[in-house]
Formats: structure tokens, C-alpha cells, sequence
């Protein structure tokens, strides 16, 4: 049994020297770091944090950002990260829901949260400023370190990670040490992470594949990080030649094809570039191996499970797969009654093993369903084992859209439109976008008599909405395409929008 932050402290602290993790002001050493993580531990501990209370946070990335989430590992606390784009209802929502003790915000978010923070009944707000600000920041540079908490068993939570649901009500996925520690010690392995790895971080630090998949493997490895504060493709492209390994969501890559800067010279020294959290284009794929001589390493995860599968580091990376179930992990394809069917059949993709959630957070009803009987985790999405295992995802059966790496269900986004005035109804789709790899997409019907304006719909829906979550595009329709069933029919819409930033067959 292990604290996930004591087993990342045992890599940091073996090269008291070397440096594990970089930003464009500073540089720490392991002991360095962990002093700092220290403090910050302090500091929650003097704003009454024990084992199992929640924090959440909603800031911007920074090395303090690293610095606090590894804090709340260190003493126990359960962390609950915020995408930085959430609006003041969804705010609301997870903080009633989640029930933290300590919300903690970017400077200019502090006013504004403060109300919506009284409202939830969470006892303490604190910025993450720097100086002179009462910050938690400024609390930590005067706080006694507070060493990590001894031991924890395998399934104490670390962190509540909200995923939108089908029904529009987001739900918290609980992940516990074990799952973290499981799954960052199987990909040091299977992605070969050594001490002399340097690793280029422009993920967020709000979605697991920035603040699990490439924090834990850095630091778990000894590797030098790179933390850029954002992806900037000119800003990657000049850190290239110091990195040895880069991880990125797949609109990572096609804006660095969009540089004519991107050749071999400039990825010399990289050995691995890492794609997920949404599909790869086998176009972007061939592309960016014709430019650079690399196979990009595809791989497949979800909040729910961490990493499930992942194309070899030695052998064939196959484009439109996501390579093979990871080592301690079991992968079936099944029919609707969860039996397995056999290769080649297209069915739900199901998953059992270390790397699996506890369940979903105050929802024990909705947790059991998506629970077969023998333990497998019903992912939603649809794919395929070829003869070969390598797992082909083909679709998702729940009805979520992918935009730029992060998940968005329309049923969220349709209340929040039906509620509209004049408007009759609403469809929340997807359609290709070169960028984004998905755009949200919404065709509404007006009732009668009434005359709806898309202009004012997406006015209406951006005080509401995070960015990734609004429309791209508002279609005024007379009616919704239906099936015999009257069930609206998504499949209808998206081909006819299809083309509409051009990226259609």
C-alpha cells in the first residue's frame, strides 16, 4: 500500500541534482520540489485539510499548479481539477456536488467565485497568486512542510474527475491512488521512460491526459519536464530540439503540419511522440511521418480507467488502431448482454483491471450499471479486435462528441437550448472540423409562429457554456430528420453538415 505522491517522491529525491521539472521562469530539482510541494502541504493542512476532504481548482496551468495538485496527494486529500473554461453554473454545480473544503481559483476568478462558492457551502476560496495577496501561494512560502501521509490502501481516492453525462448532469469518477500508481508504473514500462527522458508538457492540467499520463510518467521516471503553460505550435517546435518525448491530442499535430518549420531536423533528438484522448486521422498519421520520419504512438484512455491500450514503442505503431490492451489489462468485445464475441465483431469495448475507477461519486445506481456482473467496465464506445489484437475503435455508443481532446455530451448542451425562447427543439451533433478533429454542431426548430435568430442563440449560450462545449455552428431547421421510431436522427444531420468547415469526404 502506497501514497501515490511517497512512490513519485522516491523517484524525485534518487537524483538529488537533476532537474525534474522546468517552466520559462525556473527550474526545481527533485528536493527542490518536493520542499515546495511541502509547503503547499502546510498550507492546506492550516486551512483544516485531513485525509479524504476534497479540493477543488479551477486555475490556470503553472508550475504552482503542479506544486498544489501533488500537495493534495501528500496529505491525503481528494482533488478535484476544473476545467479552466467552466462558466459560474457549472461551477456551482460540481462544487455542490463534490462538496469540497477548500475551492481554490485563478487571481482574476477570486470576487467572482467567492458568492458562487458561499452558495455550494465550501468553507474556504483562495487565489493562486504570487505576492502580496493573502494567495495560497503566499500562505505555502510561509508554511512548515508537512510530510506525506505514511500509507494508504490501494482504493483511498486521489482525485473526483467530472465527466459529462448522457443526461446532462456531469459525473464525478473517483480514482484512487492505486489506479494512478498502477497505471503510471505500466506505461514507464511499455513507453520505455528513463531518467534521461525529457518530456514536453503543453497539456492541460485539468484533463487526465496532462495531470496523469504525462505528470505521473515524468516524474515516476526521473525525466526532465518540460511545462509549457499551453500548446503553442511555435512555442513546441522551438523546445523540440532540448525534448526526447512529446504527448499531444491529435489537433496538437495537425497544427504542427500547418508549420513549415515541422521537418526532420527540427524532431531530431525527439524519440516518441504520443497521441490520445481522441481519434487520430490516418491522414495526420501519414503525414507527419512523411514529414518528420515518425510514427506517432496512438493509445486509447478514458477518465474512468487511466490507459486501457496503447501501439508498441517497439514494433508496429498501425494507423486507425490504438495498438494492444496495456499489461495487467483485460480488453473484450461484447454484445449488448456484456458476452464476449469473437475477433473481428464489432461490439462494446469492456475493460477490467488495476488501472479501473471506483465508481462514480454519489451515484451508486448509475455506478452499478455501468458494471458488468464479472467486474468489466462498459466504456460506451464501440470497436473491434483484430485477429492480431489491436483494438479498433469503430464509434461511440453513447452520444458524446470529442472536440480538441475534451468530451461533450449534447444533452447538456440541448436543455440549455431547449429552454430558449421560441425554440421548439433541439439536436447537438458533431461534424469534422480540421482543427478540433470534432466541432459541436446544434440544428434547432422554432415553435410556431416564433422566429429564432442563431446569432442570439449561441449570445444566449456562452455565459453558460465553457468554449470546447458551444456551438460552432446554430442551424434553424423546419424540422429534426426521424427515424419510424420518431427517435431524431444525429447520423442524418451529420452528413448533411459534414462539409461545412470543408473537411467532409
Amino acid at each position: 500500500m502506497s501514497n501515490l505522491y511517497a512512490a513519485l517522491r522516491i523517484s524525485m529525491l534518487a537524483r538529488p541534482e537533476a532537474i525534474v521539472l522546468e517552466s520559462a521562469e525556473q527550474t526545481w530539482t527533485g528536493p527542490a520540489l518536493d520542499q515546495w510541494v511541502g509547503r503547499y502541504a502546510g498550507a492546506l493542512v492550516q486551512c483544516g485539510i485531513k485525509p479524504g476532504d476534497r479540493i477543488a481548482v479551477q486555475i490556470e496551468k503553472s508550475a504552482d499548479n503542479v506544486a498544489l495538485y501533488l500537495a493534495a496527494l501528500r496529505v491525503g486529500a481528494i482533488y478535484v481539477p476544473l476545467n479552466s473554461a467552466y462558466q459560474a453554473r457549472e461551477i456551482e454545480y460540481f462544487l455542490t456536488d463534490a462538496a469540497p473544503r477548500v475551492f481554490v481559483v485563478s487571481p482574476e476568478r477570486i470576487d467572482a467565485s467567492r458568492p458562487i462558492a458561499r452558495i455550494a457551502g465550501v468553507e474556504h476560496v483562495h487565489s493562486l497568486g504570487t505576492s502580496n495577496d493573502g494567495s495560497l501561494a503566499e500562505l505555502s512560502a510561509a508554511s512548515p512542510e508537512c510530510h506525506p501521509v505514511a500509507a494508504q490502501a490501494d482504493d483511498d481516492l486521489a482525485v473526483i474527475c467530472y465527466t459529462s453525462g448522457t443526461t446532462g448532469r456531469s459525473k464525478g469518477a473517483m480514482i484512487s491512488h492505486g489506479n494512478l500508481l498502477s497505471n503510471a508504473r505500466t506505461l514507464v514500462d511499455c513507453w520505455g521512460f528513463t531518467p534521461n527522458d525529457v518530456l514536453l508538457h503543453a497539456l492541460p492540467l485539468y484533463h487526465i491526459h496532462g495531470l496523469f499520463v504525462a505528470l505521473h510518467v515524468g516524474l515516476l521516471s526521473g525525466a526532465r519536464i518540460l511545462l509549457q503553460p499551453k500548446f503553442d505550435s511555435r512555442a513546441v517546435l522551438t523546445a523540440l530540439p532540448r525534448s526526447t518525448v512529446m504527448m499531444g491530442v491529435p489537433t496538437f499535430y495537425t497544427r504542427l503540419l500547418a508549420e513549415p518549420s515541422l521537418n526532420r531536423e527540427a524532431v531530431s533528438r525527439v524519440r516518441l511522440f504520443v497521441s490520445g484522448s481522441a481519434p487520430l486521422l490516418a491522414e495526420t498519421f501519414e503525414q507527419f511521418e512523411a514529414r518528420t520520419e515518425h510514427r506517432i504512438l496512438e493509445r486509447y484512455g478514458m477518465t474512468e480507467t487511466g490507459m486501457i491500450a496503447s501501439n508498441p514503442l517497439n514494433g508496429e505503431r498501425r494507423a486507425g488502431t490504438v495498438g494492444l490492451p496495456l499489461p495487467g489489462v483485460s480488453v473484450r468485445i461484447a454484445d449488448d448482454n456484456g458476452s464476449p464475441l469473437t475477433s473481428g465483431a464489432v461490439g462494446s469495448v469492456e475493460v477490467k483491471g488495476p488501472n479501473v475507477f471506483r465508481g462514480y461519486w454519489r451515484m451508486p445506481e448509475k455506478t452499478a450499471l455501468e458494471f458488468r456482473a464479472d467486474s468489466f467496465f462498459i466504456t460506451g464506445d464501440l470497436g473491434m479486435i483484430e485477429s492480431d489484437g489491436y483494438l479498433r475503435l469503430v464509434g461511440r455508443a453513447k452520444d458524446m462528441i470529442i472536440s480538441g481532446g475534451l468530451n461533450v455530451y449534447p444533452k447538456e448542451i440541448e436543455t440549455l437550448i431547449d429552454a430558449l425562447a421560441g425554440v421548439e427543439e433541439s439536436a447537438v451533433f458533431a461534424i469534422p472540423h480540421p482543427d478540433f478533429g470534432e466541432a459541436v454542431a446544434a440544428a434547432v426548430t422554432p415553435r410556431s409562429g416564433a422566429a429564432l435568430d442563431a446569432q442570439a442563440i449561441l449570445e444566449a449560450l456562452r455565459p453558460q457554456l465553457a468554449g470546447f462545449k458551444t456551438p460552432k455552428r446554430i442551424y434553424i431547421v423546419d424540422e429534426l430528420p426521424r427515424n419510424a421510431m420518431s427517435k431524431v436522427q444525429k447520423a442524418v444531420l451529420r452528413e448533411r453538415y459534414k462539409d461545412a468547415f470543408g473537411t467532409g469526404a
